[in-house]
């Protein structure tokens, strides 16, 4: 039961950088974050937003996101690539559950779990995790503690 505890403690931990991590997002619709995490250490991170070298505006003049925008999940294991560090077997924290082409990403770099705070309003990317066997724990930081619900 400790090991549940703990774990259940660090992933409260991750996600709550992971917010904090969203709020570098110039993003004004939706701001996320994203943490890879192995052997309790953080091996890369991300955050919506537009690709190096563009302009810092993610949303037009109608206030639709621009299509060349990644999502955080895409920033991190892009930028976990370009290290000498590897995903595989890695923890995921993302803020918002993942969308079906982010799911492919993390699929196919090995992660093996992933721990997001709120439910995106289309839940395809969460069902194809699932297909993958990879876990997928939602957990709702609230005033007073963590409300934990595994996938």
């Amino acid at each position: 039961m400790e090991n549940v505890d703990k774990q259940q403690l660090l992933d409260s931990r991750y996600l709550r950088m992971a917010q904090i991590w969203a709020e570098n997002s110039y993003c004004r619709r939706r701001q996320v974050g994203a943490l890879l995490v192995k052997d309790k250490m953080i091996i890369s991170d991300g955050y919506n937003g537009t690709p190096a070298g563009f302009e810092n505006v993610c949303e037009d003049d109608d206030d639709h996101t621009k299509p060349y925008v990644l999502h955080a999940e895409a920033n991190a294991i892009t930028k976990v690539a370009r290290s000498n560090n590897s995903s595989d077997g890695a923890t995921l924290y993302v803020t918002t559950s993942p969308c079906i082409e982010c799911s492919k990403l993390i699929i196919q770099a090995g992660i093996k779990r992933v721990v997001f705070g709120e439910v995106y309003r289309i839940t395809d990317g969460v069902q194809l995790l699932k297909r993958a066997g990879i876990e997928c724990v939602q957990l709702q930081l609230t005033p007073k503690g963590v409300d934990v619900k595994r996938i």
